[in-house]
């Protein structure tokens, strides 16, 4: 993530805030992991980064009690050889990224051997599409907004987040069958 200044602290100030419980609970931000496993790879993959030099802003321990969750983490200092940096983070974990200019942005966004989606948060709307459709290399990018899956808008990745689509029309397609029919005359 890239930030003005002065934002890094109040995004972390949010993280730190969001309150996770039964998903039932409308006071509730933040439900719990799916899985034991899954958190428990979650806060590995935080610990290592930790232990190669990222640093923890707000989170990063496993709460007491039953359920299997994991508190919003903000890890900085991320660099290249953390998992934080190298892997993707299944769970909620933010790893903050400095970048020296918006080429630099770019690079690193496009420095993973993954691509699912990416986001760009700016007030010029006109110049994050030219991003977006230039530079981003992922299966989807979403501008001022993250992660919603719409059914009319396609879904999937590129790299080793995968390949094809799924909603819309593109991700119709996924699921015919083709058949091509050659005549010699």
């Amino acid at each position: 993530m890239l930030f003005m200044k002065n934002s890094k602290k109040g995004f972390v100030e949010r993280m730190s805030n969001i309150k996770h419980g039964d998903p039932m609970d409308e006071n509730s931000q933040l439900g719990p992991m799916a899985r034991k496993d899954l958190r428990e790879k979650i806060h590995n993959q935080v610990q290592e980064s930790i232990q190669n030099g990222a640093e923890v802003l707000c989170g990063g321990e496993i709460p007491d009690g039953d359920g299997y969750y994991y508190p919003s983490t903000v890890l900085g200092n991320v660099t290249p050889g953390q998992p934080a940096y190298d892997d993707e983070l299944f769970g909620p974990v933010a790893s903050l990224i400095k970048a020296k200019d918006q080429d630099d942005a770019m690079r690193i966004a496009n420095d993973s051997r993954f691509g699912l989606g990416g986001g760009i948060f700016s007030k010029d709307e006109d110049k994050a599409v030219k991003l977006a459709q230039n530079h981003f290399d992922t299966g989807m990018v979403f501008i001022n907004s993250f992660g919603l899956a719409q059914v009319d808008m396609p879904f999937g990745g590129v790299k080793d987040s995968g390949f094809g689509r799924e909603h819309g029309g593109f991700g119709i397609k996924e699921f015919v069958n083709v058949k091509g029919i050659s005549i010699l005359k």
